[in-house]
């Protein structure tokens, strides 16, 4: 079976929106027609140009990947670096190539999330919720049209706290306006004011549902004129940000804890910092983590596990928690079954397979 790449996007994005990535990314589609028909897509933690061969060799019409292969722009495409010749070779068959980076580190029930799942943590929470991610609308309804006004507001996203939905602030109140003879009002008649019974609605929602926040607004409320308010919120957003926390059912020792590690990733090896007390209490980041060290420390957690740490941030650690590194690759590399997992919700008759190719660029001797 086949889908549009644009609804195989739109799947990705319900969960990872990708406003919701840092500044310096680059994540989203790099080449492609969204019009285009795919029926089979690789999944990879890196685009390289062995990926793409293993795409080309398979029949995959998409490369869906959670590393950019663009950070930089590119002003040309002659060859001259992988980048360029990785985006070449796309075009040249038909390949669509797609990235899921920050945007997917920093949503519940991404990359941190899944992580969090690989060893055993419960309670899993962000470490860093993201600021400045949150919008407020005051919109003011006719008593009647308050239920259907909260029902459209409600589907569209808004009024969802947490685990709570249909979250809302409701005040009664006299609305009172004077229709022109231009005008075509719901209630009233021109050049006469009129007063009715209105219900003051307040929502949250996060801002990149404002314009489906904003059209159900619109489509619901009875009035030619809305009366409402939007503003942004200076709460953090607890439902999106950078890095995870949670703790484990039974605390370890640390020499228990480093077996559980190994067993539940898959790990050859990785650094760590001198740690004396039990574990219980575990935060993490997928990737370079390295700067949310110290809220790892200020959630009370025994032990940060991320990777990409330089010698002296290890010195950060003060033994007030213990760091461990495990590589970026190996912090990452489930990925490509979470990819698979969010198109399968979607798409279960979409073939889906797991890039073989190993792009790991760092190998150790042992």
């Amino acid at each position: 079976m086949s889908y549009k790449l644009s609804e195989i996007i739109a799947a990705i994005e319900r969960l990872a929106p990708v406003d919701r990535q840092e500044s310096y990314d680059n994540a989203g589609l790099y080449c492609g027609e969204q019009s285009s028909e795919i029926h089979k897509v690789i999944t990879c933690l890196d685009i390289t140009e062995q990926v793409l061969d293993e795409a080309i060799a398979k029949g995959c019409q998409l490369v869906l990947a959670h590393h950019p292969v663009i950070f930089k722009p590119i002003k040309r495409l002659t060859g001259r670096t992988f980048a360029e010749r990785i985006l070449l070779k796309a075009v040249r068959y038909n390949i669509a190539l797609y990235a899921a980076h920050t945007n997917l580190d920093n949503v519940t029930g991404g990359v941190n999330f899944t992580l969090a799942e690989k060893l055993g943590l419960v309670d899993v929470k962000i470490l860093q919720p993201m600021e400045n991610a949150l919008r407020k609308l005051v919109v003011f309804v006719p008593l009647a049209t308050t239920e259907q006004m909260l029902k459209a507001l409600g589907e569209a996203g808004a009024g969802q706290i947490g685990n709570y939905k249909d979250c809302s602030f409701i005040s009664e109140g006299i609305g009172t306006f004077r229709p022109s003879e231009r005008a075509n009002p719901h209630i009233g008649k021109a050049h006469m004011k009129e007063e009715v019974r209105e219900n003051r609605i307040e929502v949250v929602f996060p801002t990149h549902l404002t314009s489906k926040v904003m059209s159900a607004m619109y489509a619901s409320h009875p009035y030619e004129e809305i009366a409402f308010y939007l503003q942004e919120v200076a709460n953090n957003n607890q439902e999106y940000g950078a890095g995870a926390f949670g703790v484990l059912e039974q605390e370890m020792e640390v020499a228990a804890f480093h077996r559980h590690l190994k067993e539940c990733l898959g790990l050859r090896a990785f650094k760590y910092t001198h740690w004396t007390k039990t574990i219980k209490k575990v935060a993490l980041c997928g990737g370079s983590g390295s700067f949310l060290l110290k809220q790892a420390i200020a959630v009370g957690a025994d032990v940060f596990v991320s990777s990409d740490f330089k010698y002296h941030e290890f010195f950060d650690a003060e033994e007030k928690i213990m760091v461990v590194d495990i590589g970026h690759y190996e912090s990452e590399s489930h990925t490509k079954d979470l990819l698979k997992g969010i198109l399968r919700s979607s798409f279960t008759d979409l073939d889906l397979i797991s890039c073989e190719t190993n792009t790991n660029p760092i190998q150790y001797y042992f």
